[in-house]
C-alpha cells in the first residue's frame, strides 16, 4: 500500500519532507516560483490559444502539495473566461488534462492545512480536498468544473507508473513539469530511465521545464531526445532548464492487436437505455460531442438497470490482478461521480451505508483472512471485521465475521440512470428515441446508418452498442460471446426487527436495508435464458437462500410477504470482465495476426477494419454501477486521443479482441 509523506513545517510555515530533508516549494514565494518555472517557461498561455486539439495535456513528476496543479487550473480558467468574452469559443483549448505522479502523497489533513496558505485557490482547493484519493496505488481520475479540468493523479513511483500506462503511438503529453525534490535529495527519481519513459508518452513538440540546472539532468534529457537549454532561474537562482521534443520514440503501450484507434466522434449513436449507455452519454457530453440515444424500451432503465436498490462496492481479490485493479479504481471513481451529480442538484435515492460481505462458509473465512494477509487494499477501502464488529456495524445479530466496505452502499439504479441522462443533457443536449428497436446497422461512405421499423437514422460517425444481452442482435456483432444470466430480485416487507439493519449484507446473494418499507432480497442465477418473466418459484428460492444463511437471525425470520419482484438478464462474459472498445472482427484478426498461431509476435498485417466506428460497451454483469463510469471514460478517452484512466493491462483485459487473441495464441482458430 501507498504510505503518506512524513512532513513538518519550518519557521516560515513551508512544508518540509522529513524523508528528503527538502522543502515542497520556495520559502520566498512558492506561487510565483510555480508560475515562472513551470507555467511561463512552458509557454502555456500562448499554446492554449493555438493548440491543434481541444484538450491540452500537462504531466508533472511530483504532485506534492498540488500547487502547480492549482496554479495551472486558475490560469486555464482565466483562459476560458477570455474565450467567452472574446467570443472565440470555437478556437483554442477547451479542456485541461493534468497528469501527476506522487510516490509519497500528503495525507488529506496535511494537504488541507498547507492549502490554507493560498486563499486565492479556495474553491479549487475545496474540490481537490473533497476528491483526494485514498492510499491506493494507480491512477485516480478526478474531475473539476463538469470535466473541463481532469486530473489523473497516480499514486506510486513516477517511472513505474508510466510503465503501467495505456497510451497511443502519437503520445499524450504536451508539456512537462519536471518537479520533485532536488536531484541531490531524491536521486532515485532523477534517472535516465525516467527521462526515456517521459519521451515514450510525449507528443512531437512537447516541452519541459524544471527548476534544476544540474548537468547530469541536462545531459540525460538530451540523451532521451529533448533539445535542452538553460534559462534564467527563479528569483536568486541563476539558471534552470527547459526543453523541446523534436522526435518521438514511435512507441505505444499495447501490441497492435490490442490497439485503440482514434475516432472522429463527431456524431455518435448510442444504443441502449441502462447504466452503461447513460455513462457513455455523460462522457460524451462532458466533451461537447454530439450524440443520440436509441432505446427499445418506453423509458430508460427498464432492463438490467431496473431494480430499486443496487449494491455498490468493489469485487476484490487477494492478488493485484487486472480484475481487482479495475474494480478498486472503478468503485472510487463511481463514488466521486455520484457525489458530484448530487452536488450539482441531480437526485437519486441512495445510502452510503457500507456493504458487509459475510463469511457464511469456511472457504470465505479463509479467503477473507488471505485478503488481510496480503495487505493490498487500504482499510478505508476494505477491512476485515470480527463477528462482534460486524454485528455492531450491521445493527443486527448474525454471528458472522466478514469484510466491510465502509464507502459502499446502495443506489436506486433507474433514478441514477435518469439523473445521469439529465446531467448529460444539461452539458450537451442530445436527442433520445424510445420504443425504437434498432434492427440493422449499415456502414456507408458517409458514416453509419441505423434502421428501425422502416425508418432510417444517421449518418453517424460512430455507433456505441450498450444494449446488454441484446448487444449481439446485429449482423456485425452476432459472434459476441455473451453469457446471459437471468436474475430475479424479490421485494419483501420489512419487520420491526429487520428495520434495524444498517448496511447492505452480502452472502451468496444480497440483502439491503429497508427502503420504502421493503428490502431487496436476491438474486437468482439462471444461465442460458433471456426471459424477464417473474416467477413465484424464484421468490421462494430467494427467501430460502436468505434463511439458509440467516435462519438463526430475527431480522430474517420475521420478514413479511414478498409483494413484488424484478427479473432481468445480466450480460457478462466468461472472464467476468466487461468489454469496451472498437468491435473486433474475427476474420480480420485471423488474417492480420496469423503469426500468433506460430508463437510469433511480429510480422503482422494491418487490420482492414471494415466495421471501423462500431464500438462495444457491455458485459458488466451485476457490477455496472461500480465499473461502467470509469470504463466509459476509458473508452471515450481512447477514441478522443486523450490520456486513458485505466492501465494497459486492464485495457487489454477488457478489450473486445481478447478472446480472439487468446484463441489465436492457443491455435484454436
Amino acid at each position: 500500500m501507498i504510505k503518506n509523506a512524513n512532513i513538518h513545517f519550518n519557521h516560515q510555515g513551508t512544508p518540509v519532507a522529513n524523508d528528503f530533508d527538502d522543502i515542497y516549494y520556495s520559502d520566498d514565494n512558492g506561487l510565483a516560483e510555480s508560475y515562472y518555472v513551470f507555467y511561463q517557461q512552458n509557454n502555456i498561455d500562448t499554446r492554449l490559444q493555438s493548440h491543434d486539439q481541444a484538450h491540452f495535456v500537462i504531466a508533472e513528476t511530483g504532485f506534492g502539495t498540488g500547487l502547480n496543479f492549482l496554479n495551472t487550473c486558475q490560469h486555464f480558467t482565466d483562459h476560458l473566461a477570455r474565450q467567452q468574452v472574446q467570443k472565440q469559443l470555437n478556437y483554442g483549448v477547451k479542456r485541461l488534462h493534468f497528469i501527476a505522479f506522487e510516490k509519497h502523497p500528503l495525507s488529506v489533513s496535511d494537504l488541507s492545512k498547507i492549502l490554507t496558505a493560498w486563499p486565492e485557490f479556495n474553491l479549487l482547493s475545496e474540490q481537490l480536498i473533497s476528491q483526494y484519493p485514498i492510499n491506493l496505488a494507480g491512477c485516480h481520475r478526478l474531475e473539476f468544473n463538469n470535466g473541463t479540468i481532469v486530473l489523473d493523479l497516480y499514486f506510486g513511483d513516477a517511472l513505474e507508473s508510466i510503465k503501467t500506462m495505456s497510451y497511443p503511438r502519437s503520445g499524450i503529453v504536451d508539456a512537462w513539469f519536471l518537479d520533485g525534490f532536488a536531484p541531490s535529495k531524491n536521486p532515485d527519481m532523477w534517472q535516465q530511465s525516467l527521462f526515456n519513459a517521459m519521451v515514450n508518452i510525449s507528443k512531437v513538440g512537447a516541452t519541459l521545464a524544471t527548476f534544476t540546472a544540474a548537468g547530469f539532468v541536462r545531459r540525460g534529457l538530451s540523451d532521451a531526445g529533448f533539445t535542452m537549454q538553460k534559462v534564467k532561474g527563479f528569483a536568486h537562482k541563476r539558471s534552470m532548464l527547459i526543453g523541446t521534443l523534436k522526435h518521438t520514440n514511435d512507441t505505444q503501450s499495447a501490441p497492435s492487436y490490442f490497439n485503440h484507434d482514434v475516432s472522429p466522434l463527431s456524431n455518435v449513436a448510442v444504443i441502449g437505455g441502462g447504466i452503461a449507455s447513460s455513462c457513455i452519454l455523460y462522457s460524451l457530453a462532458k466533451r461537447g460531442i454530439s450524440s443520440q440515444l436509441f432505446c427499445q424500451d418506453a423509458a430508460p432503465a427498464m432492463g438490467a438497470s431496473h431494480n430499486v436498490q443496487g449494491a455498490v462496492y468493489p469485487h476484490l481479490q487477494a492478488k493485484n490482478s487486472p480484475h481487482s485493479e479495475l474494480f478498486a479504481h472503478s468503485f472510487l471513481y463511481a463514488k466521486r461521480l455520484y457525489k458530484q451529480l448530487l452536488n450539482d442538484g441531480f437526485s437519486f435515492d441512495h445510502s452510503w451505508c457500507g456493504v458487509l460481505q459475510h463469511a457464511v462458509k469456511q472457504p470465505l473465512v479463509d479467503r477473507h483472512e488471505n485478503l488481510v494477509q496480503q495487505q493490498l487494499w487500504p482499510p478505508t477501502l476494505m477491512r476485515n471485521v470480527t463477528a462482534e464488529q460486524g454485528d455492531t456495524i450491521a445493527g443486527v445479530t448474525t454471528g458472522y465475521s466478514g469484510v466491510y466496505f465502509e464507502q459502499g452502499g446502495w443506489v436506486n439504479p433507474p433514478q441514477l440512470v435518469n439523473a445521469m441522462l439529465s446531467a448529460a443533457h444539461c452539458l450537451s443536449p442530445y436527442k433520445s428515441t424510445f420504443n425504437c428497436h434498432i434492427e440493422q446497422l449499415k456502414k456507408t461512405s458517409n458514416g453509419w446508418l441505423l434502421f428501425s421499423n422502416g425508418k432510417q437514422f444517421g449518418p453517424f460517425s460512430d455507433v456505441i452498442i450498450c444494449a446488454g444481452e441484446h448487444s449481439d442482435a446485429f449482423a456485425q456483432t452476432k459472434a459476441l460471446p455473451i453469457v446471459g444470466v437471468r436474475g430475479q430480485v424479490s421485494h419483501v416487507q420489512a419487520s420491526e426487527q429487520s428495520t434495524k439493519l444498517k448496511t447492505v449484507l452480502c452472502h451468496k446473494g444480497y440483502f439491503t436495508p429497508v427502503y420504502l418499507d421493503h428490502h431487496c432480497m436476491g438474486a437468482t442465477f439462471e444461465k442460458n435464458t433471456k426471459s424477464r418473466q417473474v416467477t413465484e418459484q424464484d421468490n421462494l428460492s430467494n427467501r430460502e437462500q436468505l434463511l439458509n444463511f440467516y435462519g438463526h437471525c430475527n431480522f430474517a425470520t420475521s420478514l413479511g410477504n414478498i409483494t413484488a419482484a424484478k427479473a432481468a438478464v445480466r450480460c457478462s462474459f466468461i472472464d467476468h470482465l466487461p468489454m469496451a472498445g472498437e468491435w473486433a472482427e474475427q476474420s480480420d484478426y485471423l488474417t492480420a495476426f496469423a503469426n500468433l498461431r506460430l508463437g510469433k509476435r511480429y510480422q503482422y498485417q494491418a487490420l482492414s477494419k471494415k466495421q471501423q466506428g462500431l464500438h462495444i460497451f457491455t458485459g458488466f454483469g451485476a457490477r455496472a454501477l461500480c465499473s461502467a463510469p470509469l470504463c466509459s471514460e476509458h473508452l471515450i478517452s481512447s477514441l478522443n486521443n486523450e490520456p486513458r484512466p485505466l492501465s494497459e493491462r486492464v485495457s487489454q483485459a477488457i478489450h473486445p479482441a481478447r478472446f480472439i487473441v487468446r484463441d489465436l495464441i492457443r491455435n484454436k482458430i
